[in-house]
């Protein structure tokens, strides 16, 4: 295989190198070609310095180096492998059928790629929609994060969610809601085989024996409470449920007797019964004090039987015409109670 070397010497017009396949033309210096030509090699193309040209290059075969930069401004054809070192610069179009390797590449225009894409590193997209043409998308991340923001908050999160195309049926939604602190949805949701989170209701003693019995929603609507020896429920306070238009929000307490020396009940009195006294404070609102509307037009009793469970349920129905003002509440009050083992039992 013979060589031909070329140590900074620039072709002048009409000047044609031809290399034949098999052997190389390795110039250490800069290659410029500034007429409307190009280069046209069949052979191996090695260049350690700079790269320039005006024209167009058809590389048909062997393998391309090029130490320096390279800033091409026709178009380009290679068959084989290319290297390049430094910058690469194409104004015009540039096709690849080999093996291309590069430190950095910078597409100012449009790319294509006719075949597979195969990222080892970090991908970021900058720009305004990123369409995903596909038939199947699989994501081994187990946790997919949207809406990010320099400072997220409930507020920046208002929106947020996905949208299935319904066409001239609707689409289907799937939001977060900041008002009602809460996802919306816009159809309705089949759910099989739910479970409910129970909390423990919190307290706070009131004096004289009387306790703050209080359920946030933002623990769930399911809640336990035992009630100690002595102790009553003097006021119960139902806190940040959501405010959806024409909302029903349904808090359940299990209470259970702890004692009968003596018993704690809810109401001893009319002023300390369950339902009597209830303090609403719906999401993001002040909140208000109000009473349950309960079956007996009275309050309702627990059991004073020790280890006897209540279910109470306690349901706050928004109308929608104003968070702050307490008429547009109703809370009703039921209760399924004196709960315990039967006389028969295994």
């Amino acid at each position: 295989m013979s060589t031909l070397r070329v140590d900074n010497i620039k072709s002048r017009t009409g000047t044609v190198v031809t290399v034949p396949e098999t052997n190389t033309l390795a110039v250490t210096g800069i290659v410029s070609v500034t007429s409307s030509g190009g280069i046209t090699n069949a052979g191996t193309l090695t260049n350690t310095g700079t790269l320039n040209n005006t024209g167009n290059v058809n590389i048909t075969g062997g393998i391309t180096t090029v130490g320096g930069a390279a800033t091409i401004s026709g178009n380009v054809w290679i068959a084989g492998i290319t290297t390049i070192s430094g910058n690469l610069v194409n104004n015009g179009t540039f096709t690849n059928n080999g093996t291309f390797n590069f430190n950095d590449l910078n597409v100012t225009g449009g790319a294509t790629v006719g075949g597979a894409l195969t990222v080892t590193g970090n991908l970021t997209v900058n720009g305004t929609t990123t369409t995903l043409d596909t038939i199947n998308l699989i994501v081994e991340d187990k946790n997919i994060g949207i809406g990010t923001t320099t400072s997220p908050s409930n507020t920046t999160a208002d929106g947020a969610g996905f949208t299935i195309f319904g066409g001239s049926d609707g689409d289907k939604t799937l939001t977060w809601n900041s008002n009602s602190d809460a996802f919306a949805f816009s159809n309705a949701v089949d759910i099989k085989g739910a479970v409910e989170t129970v909390s423990v209701a919190t307290t706070s003693e009131l004096g004289g024996g009387k306790y703050l019995l209080e359920c946030d929603a933002q623990n769930g609507t399911v809640f336990t409470h035992t009630i100690p020896s002595g102790g009553t429920v003097g006021i119960v306070s139902l806190r940040d449920f959501p405010v959806t238009k024409n909302s029903l929000t349904t808090y359940t307490i299990i209470f259970t007797q702890m004692s009968t020396t003596p018993a704690g009940t809810g109401n001893t009195t009319g002023l300390t019964g369950i339902g009597t006294n209830i303090f609403l404070k719906p999401y993001n609102v002040a909140g208000f004090s109000t009473s349950a509307r309960v079956a007996t037009a009275s309050t309702i009793t627990l059991s004073s039987t020790t280890n006897d469970i209540d279910i109470v349920s306690i349901a706050v129905h928004y109308n929608g015409s104003g968070t702050g003002t307490v008429g547009n509440y109703n809370v009703i009050a039921t209760n399924n109670g004196s709960f315990r083992y039967g006389g028969v039992r295994p």
